[in-house]
């Protein structure tokens, strides 16, 4: 292994040798022989280059970046250029206390990153003038995506046609097509404006600004649409509307957009957080997050995720979306933009925009050349006939990008990096020069914004780089994340986040590239395409790869949509049964009814595996209907299940397909890779698997990987035919290759840990896993292991048995007091937790995390034992907060040096929660999702 797997991967030699000892075996490849059932196993070398050194990685990365050109790029279509503030860039999209966050689940541990996506919230429902909005979306064209079935959900019009008009942006009607498709909606693409009648349709999505950039009033099209009982949504963009009345006070239903021009790099499209703001009538049926103010055990305000939104997708086949993740780090980073600018800085910005913009408008017509659009916010739609490709090529030679419409139009986005200057250059592109042209006046005149927006404090006190820096320091630190201590979460994979694997991320020729520049200025990145599709391909054993799903569950989706599209290019069109075991996550039932599939469930057997009994009943039932079987390997249970390769022959044999969810695939590369067993289609969790980091709930990538006969049904793209097979669904994704700009980092780590690397650290995950349960399994019971007596690289301990004494709840959060993140709870099974080490957490802090454990079963035998009561104990009183420690009195019947840290775990260097636990039901009742008033923060 190189220096670099070594560092990866926690436990040192002697350390494996004790731990192997510990579990009864003699080296890892006993211990893997007798885990990983015979039947998947293989441990062949992997079709990999050899591993690199951090030094040699990052210069060959460096040298790949460079073949990228890095332009001016005023295309547009929703993506922009921006100044990310150093002052975030360094201490937010550059701090592991903010990148290596993982979901806030446990709320008292995650009250900085909720606080900086209820500021995002407050700014997305502000600026919109809606009542409130989701903690971000994936991309633009998915959230106009998931605003037209919830619109479909929550409205009463018969009709099954969606009104989509034609001056939306392309990825994004051709995404609503995509998802429409096979839930049965119809969409309609015309003049909003012109040919919509509102009778037609049970909802419609209009673009203000337009993509053209053109600035037209919805207004009338949400009358009509309404007079026929249908629902609008509007995609706009908030830095326009720091400008334009606000689509709230225009009628919209819904809002949509992307908050990426906030600071937020385009790294070549992605990723950046979108948003869906809509009514509080809606509150039950918004897609994704929702941050909420609620209280803790005190009575202090403290924030949780909200209502049926902490995680959609636990409704499993009855869920309104398959969303499992967000884009909270990139969400964080435009809500602290906005903290930094205000609504004065943010104006300012716009109106300089808006003023370059017009300037190039009044210097075009002065030279005869038509701007077709007549009002305008930033963007220009340029008449010139013939000589589109001529006006294009001469931009490029001063260093700048435009958008080609056709043969005889341009079109330009001006952004906050604009300069007189660029504008200058920008007209002489077209022929036209600035000299001697006045200005022209703004045609926004009737359109101008009249109400107030980002009246909070929050927006007003953060204006010096001192208190920026503060401020954001104090919200880091009321989070636990991976940079203080181990969070054990089982099935999500929270591992090591390389330095060396971020570096690169900010680097301009990765971070300045918009996702529609011409390929001849972006040949790095399609070389970092390709060759970390080469490398997943050789991990996985699988021929073919779509990069292009910016999520594990939008990968899923992606994959059942090959399967189904592989079905019905054979005439199979009746093929619409999903078999998916009752264990499995619950994105795969929900993905499975999004791409048009009836679930049918199949039973567990007692030991956990699938039984294969009732799976043969099932394909018997379903024969001639069956079209696939999602299963999760090693299992959901954390076991590497021995009847997986019987599974599969029974579902090939009738006809249908195997869908293996890659959530686990951390246990499989370079023992047991999925393409050679049988599985027909994975999506890969890059965020899991290969070290792209959580960022407190997001950014994910989920590629697709197939067998061949598979590849020709992978998702495509409108603007970039190389980025999928002629013959696919279309996107499933705004960018052609989704977050593209975090690529980087998966490939950095495949790089420097080599075939060897990977192995070893599956390998040590497997023996990690082994060893906690090992040392957990005389104090907790372990539920579920395999025939020989071992877990796969995750366990689940059982805490059902100490139910009279304590709960699931109490445990996670007394280990809070401990320094630790809980494990996943109550999932796959109510009354557990789920523990997952990984590989890169070393010995000391599994002891550590497994001494935290018995101390705390300790506890329980105490209460057990009439010691402390039931409702009145160091569990169900956690996590125990500073304030409650040091308040005159103490009435509990423990010390406070108990409550504050038992004296086995003394540490210096302690996590002291911000908040006591939170009421989950008070939040849910009283529901309040932005920044409320600062006097409500009060002591």
């Amino acid at each position: 292994m190189t220096e670099f797997a070594a560092r990866h991967i926690g436990p040192r030699p002697p350390d494996v040798a004790e731990m192997l000892a510990t579990i009864g075996f003699s080296s890892l490849d006993e211990l893997i022989e007798r885990a990983v059932p015979a039947s998947v196993a293989d441990t062949s070398p992997l079709d990999l280059p050899p591993a690199r050194s951090e030094a040699e990685a990052l210069a060959d990365l460096a040298d790949m970046a460079g073949r990228n050109r890095v332009l001016r790029s005023l295309i547009g279509l929703g993506y922009h250029d921006t100044f990310t503030p150093p002052v975030i860039r360094r201490n937010v999209l550059e701090n592991p206390a903010w990148y290596t966050a993982y979901t806030p689940y446990q709320p008292e541990i995650a009250q900085g990153r909720l606080e900086a996506l209820l500021n995002f919230q407050t700014m997305v429902a502000d600026l919109t003038s809606m009542e409130l909005a989701n903690a971000s979306l994936l991309d633009e064209a998915t959230a106009a995506a998931e605003a037209m079935t919830m619109l479909a959900r929550v409205g009463s019009h018969p009709s099954g046609s969606f009104f989509v008009d034609a001056d939306c942006h392309p990825q994004t009607i051709e995404v609503m097509r995509t998802r429409a498709e096979p839930l049965g909606i119809k969409v309609i693409v015309g003049d909003a404006w012109a040919d919509l009648e509102g009778s037609e349709c049970f909802g419609a999505l209009v673009q203000y600004p337009c993509s053209s950039g053109d600035v037209r009033d919805p207004g009338p099209v949400i009358e009509r649409v309404h007079a026929h009982g249908g629902l609008v949504c509007v995609a706009t963009d908030l830095l326009a509307l720091t400008l334009l009345a606000p689509p709230g006070e225009l009628g919209a239903d819904a809002v949509i957009g992307t908050s990426q021009r906030f600071g937020v790099p385009l790294g070549f499209g992605g990723p950046h957080a979108a948003f869906l703001a809509t009514r509080h009538t809606h509150r039950r049926s918004l897609p994704g997050r929702l941050v909420g103010v609620s209280t803790d055990s005190a009575g202090r305000p403290a924030l949780r995720l909200a209502l049926q939104t902490r995680e959609q997708h636990i409704r499993r086949e009855k869920a309104t979306s398959n969303i499992c993740t967000a884009q909270v780090l990139l969400a964080v980073m435009a809500g602290l933009y906005a903290c930094w600018h205000g609504p004065e800085g943010l104006a300012a910005i716009a109106e300089r925009v808006h003023c370059l913009a017009t300037r190039l408008a009044g210097i075009l017509g002065a030279a005869g050349i038509e701007v077709v659009n007549r009002r305008w916010f930033d963007t220009l739609t340029v008449a010139v006939p013939g000589r589109a490709d001529e006006v294009l090529a001469a931009a490029v030679e001063r260093g700048i990008n435009l958008r080609r419409v056709d043969a005889d139009t341009v079109g330009v986005s001006l952004d906050e990096t604009t300069t007189a200057a660029i504008v200058a250059e920008v007209a002489q592109a077209f022929g036209a020069s600035a000299e001697g042209v006045a200005a022209e006046p703004s045609p926004l005149a009737g359109f101008r914004r009249t109400s107030e927006y980002l009246t909070h404090p929050v927006f007003h006190l953060h204006r010096s780089e001192t208190e920026m820096m503060r401020y954001v320091r104090r919200l880091s630190d009321r989070d636990l994340a991976l940079d203080r201590a181990m969070i054990p979460l089982g099935s999500c994979t929270m591992k090591l986040n390389a330095a060396a694997e971020m570096e690169p991320v900010s680097w301009p020729h990765l971070a300045r590239i918009h996702p529609f520049a011409p390929a001849d200025q972006t040949a790095g990145y399609g070389q970092l395409v390709t060759e970390l599709a080469e490398m997943l391909l050789a991990a996985t054993g699988y021929d073919a790869v779509s990069l292009q799903p910016n999520s594990g569950a939008q990968g899923e989706y992606a994959g059942l949509l090959a399967i189904r599209s592989w079905h019905h290019s054979r005439g199979d069109t009746d093929r619409d049964v999903c078999l998916i075991p009752s264990s499995a996550h619950g994105t795969n039932p929900a993905s499975a009814v999004m791409a048009g599939l009836r679930v049918v469930v199949v039973a567990c057997d007692d030991d956990g595996n699938i039984d294969v009994d009732d799976l043969a009943a099932a394909v018997a039932d379903h024969r001639d209907r069956l079209a696939a079987l999602m299963i999760t390997y090693p299992s959901t249970h954390g076991v590497f299940e021995p009847t997986v390769t019987q599974v599969c022959e029974l579902v090939h044999e009738a006809g249908g397909q195997v869908y293996v969810d890659g959530a686990n695939l951390n246990a499989l590369v370079g023992v047991a890779p999925p393409g050679r067993w049988g599985a027909d289609i994975s999506h890969l969790n890059l965020h899991k698997t290969f070290c792209i980091p959580h960022g407190g709930g997001g950014p994910g990538v989920g590629p697709v990987a197939c067998k061949a006969h598979l590849a020709p049904f992978l998702p495509n793209h409108p603007l970039a035919p190389d980025a999928g097979p002629p013959g696919g669904p279309g996107p499933v994704a705004a960018a052609p290759w989704g977050s593209a700009g975090i690529l980087g980092i998966p490939w950095m780590y495949i790089a420097m840990m080599g075939a060897d690397g990977l192995a070893q650290a599956t390998r040590v995950a497997i023996l990690n896993a082994n060893y906690v349960a090992a040392r957990l399994a005389g104090r907790f019971p372990v539920l579920y292991t395999g025939p020989a007596g071992l877990v796969a690289h995750e366990c689940i301990v059982d805490l059902r048995p100490f139910k009279s004494h304590t709960s699931v709840d109490d445990v996670a959060k007394r280990l809070v007091d401990y320094g630790f993140h809980a494990p996943t709870m109550s999932f796959p099974v109510a009354g557990t937790l789920m523990i997952e080490p990984t590989e890169s957490e070393s010995r000391a802090e599994l002891d550590r995390f497994c001494d935290a454990m018995l101390a705390i079963r300790d506890e329980i035998d105490r209460i057990a034992a009439g010691e402390w009561p039931p409702d009145d104990n160091p569990l169900s009183n956690a996590p125990h907060t500073v304030d409650a420690l040091t308040a005159d009195g103490w009435e509990r019947p423990y010390p406070r040096s108990l409550a504050a840290l038992n004296q086995r775990h003394r540490d210096r260097d302690r996590y002291w929660p911000p908040v006591g636990r939170i009421d989950q039901g008070y939040g849910d009742r009283n529901l309040v999702c932005a920044c409320p008033p600062v006097e409500d923060y009060a002591g």
